[in-house]
């Protein structure tokens, strides 16, 4: 081999192991970054490429349940169908909503709110949320849409969770109910939390299955029914649409809200409802023994299953306008002059006072003068000699202008307080009111005039100035049928605390109070009581003791009665006086109090005694303050207890 040609082998030679060098160093590069990208930091851009189209959506929680005191559902979680469009997917919104209007019932103005509502988010960039177009949908509705909404372009058909009021009206002034959180409700849930959770909450409450109390338990608890949002995994498009659902981090799950027991017995609520017989008033029942209200009737009522998807003026404009009031919580908000079902408080007052004793007589002529005015008696014979016995048996008006002159206002208004009058017991509700128990400071404040003697003779039968809830006039009831012993009231029986729920323990003279008793059994059950008819429970043995009231609406005129008007039969009915009936049973041993209002029904004995008589009876033959599905400790907690509910 000549020596140019060894030169030539030799340079390509190493030329070659160059190239092969620096090609196994490239390669083992790319091995090294390919072992690194694989391996190493797998886990690192796997969670940088699910970014780009795995999202984290809003999960709102599952609404906690409200429940009986025997477990009974009264609000719940139901599954209901819906129609939602996603605006980003219309080419054609309107066209979309008309065809959905030829399968379902979507009326124009609700068709020109819905293209708002999807322009408003195309303005926000939000054009990828769900507008919710229909809810409720009935079984052939829901069928329709599912058959033809692949037809339609950004049309969702699906199952969605809803809050559910089984009973309806029957419990529309205590559980309130929910709605889409407005301004207002943002502003006032959200204020005072950190600024993360705070846009967190404000997320949770936008989103459309997500509800918040407006009235009633429903917002009384709000935080204990509500829950915590989490939070859903779901892979999206490049526009951020959710288009299907991953396995959930259990740690991101949303924690539904806890159930809250109320203390009122359901069955007992419909059937006192049912009793009213389409009458206008209230009715509470309490169980003398710890407290527990058993029902607590309102009626007319509302049903909350109208307002959770959104009421529509029309439908809320007939509420609000219709004269029987069927928004008007009259049992814990409705203030009345309790009539004579007030005159255990006086007599209590006068005996307290020592200004009279029971045995002392005082005469009814049928009228009483004072000053240069006349006061008539109910009977306008008059009942002649009177003790305290009598004139609670018979409500001699008379007996009690004087008692009421000789005690006086400031003695009358104390023992008023005494027996609840006065306070507003919320127990768990929205729109309580405290009523008023006047006296001369009062009416010095309120319209800087001084109180008139002839005042207080109106304060002695329950009338003036004075006002009263069915709830205030059952505790007083309860209180005097447990001889004076504390009572504290209250509804809810797993659940928040109730701040308000007072207790009711002013001492009360249990000599006295027995002396209420007697009086009490003797308007049921002795000749001459105003409510002999209702003593019988019809349960063959047990009776009730009670007081029957009537509270003036209107005071007949003197020329009305120079015409003969004595009564309400006279007049028109919404002038007519309201009818109440105050009672506990068993007599000889109490169980239950109740208090009952028929608007403009007249006298309590005529109208309202029956009724009270007919819920007493069921809740004695139910056992309505039987043990509840909760148990209370010691510390007036509670914990639910196992087992079926009754």
């Amino acid at each position: 081999m000549s020596r140019k040609n060894k030169n030539a082998d030799e340079m390509f030679d190493r030329r070659m192991f160059l190239a092969a060098g620096a090609g196994g160093l490239v390669w083992a590069g790319l091995v090294a970054r390919f072992f690194q990208l694989q391996f190493l930091d797998a886990e690192r851009y796997q969670g940088l490429a699910e970014a780009n189209h795995v999202k984290l959506v809003m999960a709102p929680p599952e609404r906690g349940q409200i429940l009986d005191r025997f477990g009974r559902p009264l609000a719940s979680q139901r599954q209901a169908g819906r129609v939602s469009v996603i605006p980003e997917q219309m080419k054609n919104p309107a066209d979309v909503l008309n065809r959905i209007s030829d399968l379902i019932s979507l009326p124009e103005a609700r068709r020109e709110r819905l293209l708002e509502d999807i322009r408003n988010a195309r303005r926000r960039n939000a054009a990828f949320l769900p507008v919710i177009v229909a809810q409720e949908l009935t079984f052939e509705e829901f069928s329709r849409m599912q058959v033809h909404a692949v037809e339609m372009e950004g049309v969702d058909v699906q199952m969605a969770s809803t809050r559910s009021y089984p009973r309806g009206r029957d419990f529309g002034h205590v559980l309130g109910y929910v709605a889409r959180a407005s301004g207002e409700d943002l502003d006032r849930l959200t204020t005072g939390l950190a600024p993360e959770d705070q846009r967190i909450y404000q997320e949770m409450f936008r989103h459309p299955d997500m509800r918040t109390g407006r009235q009633g338990m429903e917002r009384f608890a709000e935080d204990w029914l509500r829950g915590r949002p989490g939070r859903r995994r779901v892979v999206a498009n490049a526009h951020g649409r959710p288009l299907w659902e991953l396995t959930q981090d259990p740690k991101q799950a949303a924690v539904p809200g806890k159930d809250l027991y109320i203390t009122i017995d359901a069955e007992l609520q419909r059937i006192a409802i049912d009793r009213f017989e389409g009458e206008s008033g209230a009715a509470v029942v309490i169980d003398i023994e710890n407290g527990d209200v058993l029902a607590m009737v309102s009626t007319p009522a509302f049903d909350p299953n109208g307002f959770v998807n959104g009421i529509s003026g029309s439908d809320y404009a007939l509420l609000r306008d219709d004269p029987r009031s069927p928004l008007y919580p009259r049992a814990h908000g409705g203030v009345y002059p309790p009539g004579s079902t007030f005159k255990m408080v006086v007599a209590t007052a006068a005996l307290e006072a020592g200004v009279i004793k029971p045995e002392d007589h005082i005469r009814c002529p049928g009228h009483y003068r004072f000053g240069n005015r006349t006061w008539h008696c109910w009977k306008r014979p008059g009942h002649g000699a009177m003790n305290m016995h009598n004139a609670i048996k018979q409500s001699c008006d008379v007996y009690f202008y004087e008692i009421a002159r000789r005690a006086g206002v400031e003695k009358i208004a104390e023992v008023s307080r005494k027996f609840g009058f006065g306070h507003t017991w919320v127990l768990g509700m929205t729109g309580a009111r405290g009523g008023l128990v006047p006296d001369p400071a009062w009416k010095q404040k309120a319209r800087g005039e001084p109180w008139f003697e002839g005042e207080t003779l109106n304060f002695g039968i329950g009338q003036g100035q004075l006002g009263t809830t069915p709830l205030q006039l059952a505790l007083m009831t309860a209180r005097i049928a447990a001889t004076g012993a504390p009572i504290r009231p209250r509804m809810i029986g797993l659940g928040p605390n109730d701040e308000d729920d007072a207790l009711l323990d002013e001492p009360l003279d249990p000599a006295i109070m027995e002396r209420m008793k007697a009086g009490m059994f003797g308007v049921t059950s002795e000749g001459g009581g105003t409510a002999y008819r209702s003593g019988d429970l019809g349960l063959g043995g047990p009776r009730l003791a009670g007081k029957t009231g009537t509270a003036q609406v209107r005071r007949i005129t003197t020329a009305e009665r120079a015409t003969g008007v004595r009564g309400g039969d006279a007049i028109a009915r919404e002038l007519r006086d309201h009818a109440l009936f105050v009672a506990y049973a068993p007599a000889d041993n109490p169980k239950y109090a109740i208090s009952v209002i028929v608007e403009h029904g007249e006298g309590g004995s005529r109208t309202a005694a029956p009724v009270a008589r007919d819920i007493l009876a069921a809740a004695i033959r139910m056992n309505s303050g039987r043990a509840p599905s909760f148990s209370r400790r010691a510390d007036n907690t509670a914990t639910p207890e196992t087992g079926d509910p009754a």
